[in-house]
Parts: C-alpha cells; structure tokens; sequence
C-alpha cells in the first residue's frame, strides 16, 4: 500500500479527485441538510452573474472543514459589483444554496442577482424600493439572489423552506427567491 505522503498527494489534489468523480444521490426534501453533513462529504457550489460575466464552480467544504481558498473566491465572486467591495459570506448561507441545488436536482448554476452589498449600495436600492430591507443580511453577508432558468420560483423556495435554516423570500414578479441564514422565515407570493 502507498502512502498517500509519499506518492505526493496534496489536499488540493485531493479535493480535483473527488470532483472528477462526484456522484451525486437525489435526496428527498427531509434530508437537505443530512446530505451535507457527515464525514466524507464534499460541498460545491456553481454559479454565474449576469453583471460581471463571470461564474464559479468550487468545492468549498470537504469532511468539515471549509476550504479558505475556496471561500475567498467565493466571496469575491459574491462581492457588491456596483462597488467592488467584499465580504467574507457566512458560509451557512452557502450550504442553505447548496443544499437547494441539490434538492432541486439540476446541472445548471445559479444566477446570482445579489449577494453581499455594501451600506452605499444597500441604501440606493432601498430609495428606489419598498422590498429592500434597512438592515438588509446582503449587508451583512448573509443573503443571496438567486434565480435559476429550468426552476421556477415556487420550485427555488420550497427547496430552500425544506432546509428550515434561514430566510426564503420569494419574488415571482422579478423571478428570483431570496436566500439567507437568519432565522428560519418565509414571505413573498
């Protein structure tokens, strides 16, 4: 047997490894955060924005630890565009998404609308409209956007309610469901 030191196997090649060959089971909605908890378990999150052009694919926990390498880009990939500024997010916010994902059983990534916002920005979006909160968790780094085009947003916000960890707003008119780790609540139609 080899020692996997000594054969020269890192972390990072370890995390190419099991993305190479993930295989993902089809949970049901009792289970969303059963599926991404335990030992052995990866946790991957795809998405795109629209404003940047830019998208993400990363593996950004592996057997309980979040990858920092991982999350920075994840972090800077969610930064308030308008602005450049970053924030670290609260990676519970990410699970809540990435559980989501996987309840919904897609290959496409998510757009993301908004993630972190800074004060500026957070304080010209609520001028131009009564849904932006004034202590919004976009400022706080623990809310997201997101909008997915083979879903709709009912499919998008019961997948997010099946987590029962955090905020699950839904907005059929500009089509997209809000995402956060606050406590566990609901609105919109």
């Amino acid at each position: 047997m080899t020692n996997p030191t000594s054969a020269g196997l890192t972390r990072r090649g370890v995390l190419g490894i099991f993305a190479a060959t993930m295989v993902v089971a089809k949970p049901t909605l009792s289970n969303a955060f059963g599926i991404l908890s335990g030992s052995g378990d990866i946790r991957r999150i795809r998405m795109y924005s629209g404003r940047t052009g830019e998208s993400i694919d990363t593996i950004y926990w592996i057997e309980g630890d979040y990858i920092p390498e991982a999350m920075k880009e994840i972090n800077y990939f969610m930064r308030d565009w308008r602005t450049g500024t970053t924030k670290n997010m609260d990676g519970r916010t990410i699970d809540i998404m990435a559980a989501s994902h996987r309840l919904l059983d897609v290959n496409e990534p998510y757009m993301l609308l908004s993630g972190y916002r800074s004060p500026q920005t957070n304080a010209m979006l609520r001028s131009h409209s009564s849904g932006v909160a004034r202590n919004s968790l976009h400022i706080k780094g623990q809310a997201a956007d997101l909008r997915l085009k083979s879903r709709s947003v009912n499919q998008m916000a019961n997948a997010a309610a099946a987590c029962a960890s955090g905020g699950v707003g839904r907005y059929p008119r500009s089509n997209f469901v809000h995402m956060d780790c606050g406590s566990v609540r609901h609105w919109g139609g």
